[in-house]
């Protein structure tokens, strides 16, 4: 209980910390963040624990960060992960980074909206 008491209070801090993220970025983090930690929902706990500490140093990290910009008034999002760090991952985490990658770099698409494509009922 004291555990999911800890990783809710994580999950909220994540999901304030993105608050102040470009619109587009700010999505992408939430939607990341949310399916992450509900993937680990039902993780064991050793597996649970790895992941909060994680979490929270990817947080600490977002603060620094964020403190970094607010004196340079350049955005900064991210961290650099290390080699060793990279070797650490299972080959799904791997595979999920790519994704989130690829979902940040693509091209934004632009809707248009012509006049004479109305709803009709």
């Amino acid at each position: 209980a004291a555990m999911a008491g800890g990783a809710r209070r994580l999950y909220r801090r994540l999901l304030q910390l993105h608050r102040s993220l470009p619109p587009a970025l700010r999505d992408l983090g939430d939607r990341y963040v949310k399916e992450e930690f509900r993937r680990h929902k039902a993780a064991e706990p050793a597996e649970a624990q790895r992941f909060l500490r994680e979490w929270e140093a990817t947080l600490i990290q977002q603060q620094i960060n964020e403190d970094k910009q607010n004196l340079r008034e350049k955005a900064v999002y991210g961290i650099q992960l290390t080699e060793e760090k990279l070797n650490d991952f299972r080959d799904e985490q791997i595979g999920q980074l790519k994704e989130l990658m690829d979902e940040a770099i693509k091209p934004k698409k632009k809707i248009t909206i012509s006049k004479d494509s109305e709803y009709k009922t």
